[in-house]
């Protein structure tokens, strides 16, 4: 009986190792992440700068400022938000002082506003640089007729405005009836705390079947 024992106790000891090494992992991957999700968000609330006069995407999330002019044509963006609903992000041209076109991502507002009038002119815009990840295979093209956009695709929106592919999202109001949607770090999943609980849950699991094998092996009639 002992001998029949040793192998199923073998693999049960084993996969157990194993389901609580990956778990373990997990966690130290959720450290990880949390401390790159605080780095991100020391950069996004740090002081802003001058808008620099080259940039690239390896500087989305600096935080800038810059003087201009809010023109027209400005483009819809269709979102959804928790306990609001549908509304519109209001992507619109901003000529800076030295004649630089660039977009600014002005903010929410709800849906029955979209076509609204609102505020332009000169502004003084404090936020940061952004190269937000809306656009997928699946996202549809831009209903041009209807001025509805179902992501900031910047590249096309720069088209679109004769701006440059440079966005900044605004900290703080650039108008009434606009609410600003800072950058931030909701849209950054740190799901590893989920995926240790099921590694874990899985050892028990395991666990519990090796038992049971155990168990019947012992009872089990010679």
């Amino acid at each position: 009986m002992l001998k029949r024992m040793i192998f199923p106790t073998l693999i049960g000891v084993i996969g157990c190792g194993i389901l609580i090494w990956l778990g373990t992992w997990q966690l130290a991957r959720m450290d990880w992440k949390a401390g790159i999700l605080a780095e991100i968000t020391a950069e996004i609330i740090a002081d802003p700068v001058p808008l620099p006069a080259v940039v690239d995407p390896s500087m989305k999330y600096l935080p800038v400022m810059a003087e201009g002019v809010i023109g027209e044509g400005e483009l819809h963006v269709l979102v959804s938000r928790k306990q609001i609903g549908a509304g519109y992000l209001i992507v619109a041209p901003l000529t800076l002082s030295d004649g630089r076109r660039v977009l600014l991502d002005r903010g929410f507002v709800e849906e029955m506003a979209k076509d609204a009038p609102r505020p332009k002119g000169a502004v003084s815009v404090v936020g940061n640089l952004h190269w937000p990840d809306d656009m997928n295979s699946s996202t549809p093209a831009p209903d041009l007729g209807r001025n509805i956009w179902f992501g900031r695709d910047i590249p096309a929106m720069a088209v679109a405005l004769g701006t440059e592919p440079i966005l900044i999202v605004a900290r703080d109001s650039t108008g009434e009836g606009i609410e600003p949607i800072p950058v931030g770090i909701e849209g950054i999943p740190n799901d590893h705390l989920q995926y240790a609980i099921t590694w874990f849950s899985l050892c028990l699991v395991w666990f519990g079947m090796t038992l049971f094998l155990l168990w019947r092996i012992r009872t089990r009639k010679v």
